[in-house]
């Protein structure tokens, strides 16, 4: 069977905006901001003008390194500065509703919040936070990132495009081991609102919202040794009422692959059409080295052939763009974000959806979850 590496029309890379002078305040220190956010945002020309962290000395390393003008002691303080118009929020989900609530209260020029995700604690207080920028009219936006890396994307415009024909099944194998962030052992959480909300909301990109889920949990025994949790290695379905089926296999534990047995690390994925086939792969684990992710996808429009699309981009740091690149986009053409916070709401209660089902060993209908939120 013949191989063609032609990427034409894939469409994998966001939109910029036409005017990247817009001031980008933004809100924490640690490595997501420090060495993907930042980074990345200076690749793209974008302009990112002051910083703050719970660490002023933290803060004014990430400044002097990626050349941030100002350093602040407080949220109030940054947003203070009439040069910050977009807010870039990057701390711990315990934090956020405290700094975002400080950010609408806040005299200011300020007219969206980026979000990291998850969207604060559960989807209760993710709720709160929308109702509170929607309130004060100031465009909320999650940091799906996920949904920016090159072959997601790629394989979002190879959906869309009817090269699959009509979806029947689609599945994501994670096999790696992530490093933990030192707040999520106060908060006791492994995979479900870290790594699987990524691939829920890949799904959704993908599909839209499933009707249902069916979510089945165990303890990491590596993590275990650590700290306490439920939700260490997950497996989980989604049914769509069209017939698709979508499931995932979210694993952190990969076998002793620390403990002096062979490594087998990777993020697969496949996505089956009645028409057409499509198979890639996540370079993530990879970092910090650069492993760019890949797509193959074969369909029965351009019979005995696999297109093999391939690109330099990564989705660490590179497809950070993509979320700033959204809402400076949305801001300039005054129309809202595909990654608004009222929307995330969705990708929310399917997390919630995957702890009830786990629970109550049974599967919940997403209606179910949002309806029984305030």
């Amino acid at each position: 069977m013949a191989e063609t590496s032609t990427a034409v029309n894939l469409n994998y890379m966001p939109s910029l905006p036409r005017n990247s002078s817009v001031g980008i305040g933004c809100v924490g220190a640690g490595f997501i901001m420090a060495d993907c956010h930042l980074v990345a945002y200076r690749q793209a020309g974008f302009n990112p003008v002051a910083i703050t962290s719970n660490s002023r000395l933290k803060a004014q390393t990430v400044a002097a390194r990626h050349g941030i003008s100002y350093v602040y002691n407080s949220v109030g303080e940054l947003i203070s500065n009439p040069a910050v118009e977009v807010l870039d929020v990057a701390v711990p989900p315990d934090i956020q509703f405290q700094v975002i609530s400080e950010a609408v209260n806040t005299k200011g020029n300020v007219r969206a919040i980026l979000a990291q995700k998850p969207l604060g604690m559960n989807l209760a207080q993710a709720k709160e936070i929308v109702a509170l920028c929607e309130q004060a009219n100031i465009a909320l936006a999650v940091n799906q990132n996920m949904r920016f890396d090159q072959s997601v994307r790629a394989c979002k415009h190879v959906i869309d495009g009817g090269l699959l024909g009509a979806p029947v099944l689609a599945t994501i194998d994670m096999r790696a081991i992530p490093h933990w962030m030192p707040w999520q052992q106060r908060l006791g959480w492994v995979t479900l609102r870290i790594m699987s909300i990524h691939h829920l909301d890949t799904f959704r990109y993908w599909f839209g919202t499933p009707r249902r889920i069916f979510a089945s949990i165990r303890t990491d025994p590596r993590t275990a040794r650590s700290f306490a949790h439920e939700d260490g290695i997950c497996l989980y379905i989604l049914e769509y009422d069209n017939g698709l089926r979508a499931s995932s296999c979210d694993d952190v534990w990969t076998g002793p692959a620390l403990e002096g047995a062979e490594k087998d690390i990777a993020i697969r994925y496949r996505v089956e059409g009645t028409e057409g086939l499509a198979r890639g792969t996540i370079g993530w684990p990879e970092y910090p080295a650069r492993a760019p992710s890949t797509l193959d996808y074969t369909t029965i429009h351009q019979p005995g052939e696999w297109f093999c699309p391939r690109w330099k981009e990564v989705w660490f740091p590179d497809a950070f763009v993509g979320p700033m690149a959204e809402v400076l986009c949305a801001l300039e053409d005054n129309r809202p974000t595909t990654l608004s916070g009222r929307d995330n709401l969705q990708t929310m209660a399917m997390v919630e959806a995957c702890y009830q089902s786990a629970q109550e060993h049974r599967a919940i209908e997403i209606s179910e979850v949002l309806s029984s939120q305030p």
